[in-house]
């Protein structure tokens, strides 16, 4: 893997900002060439440095309620819970951490019902939990992905 330096991080904030703004744009900005802009995308995104997405507003396509669900499991169980959690398509991120809770995971459903339904249904079916500490999300203030600071 390539080190990232100077350019290839004002290149990831361009996209950060604008990810849909064009390599012609970057590279007349940063006074080089296109394909200089492209190149070092392309090896950004090969070493798994940042990857394109689509970042959807829940609400808007009807994913009403998003959850922290912090888990405490058996020992030993860990690494399987959290293989098994990464297979509902509800969960959006999983995560080893320190403190209360050995698994952090965050999820996003229709309504109450279906988060009840993935509690008491799926999540009681997953040998190892001991608890899930359910939290709801009443008011978001801040939601991104962006991680480069100037």
């Amino acid at each position: 893997m390539t080190k990232i330096d100077e350019m290839d991080y004002t290149i990831l904030s361009f996209l950060q900002e604008d990810g849909k703004k064009s390599y012609t744009e970057i590279a007349k900005e940063l006074k080089v060439s296109e394909g200089t802009v492209r190149t070092r995308i392309n090896r950004m995104l090969k070493d798994n440095v940042f990857e394109f997405i689509i970042h959807m507003n829940p609400n808007k396509i009807g994913l009403n309620v998003q959850v922290i669900i912090g888990i405490s499991t058996k020992l030993g169980y860990q690494e399987s819970i959290a293989r098994e959690l990464n297979r509902f398509s509800e969960v959006r991120f999983v995560g080893a951490f320190s403190g209360q809770h050995d698994l952090i995971m965050q999820a996003y459903f229709k309504n109450n019902d279906d988060l009840v339904h993935f509690v008491n249904k799926e999540l009681a079916k997953i040998e190892g939990i001991i608890s899930a500490d359910v939290n709801i999300e009443l008011k978001q203030y801040k939601d991104s992905f962006s991680y480069i600071t100037k």
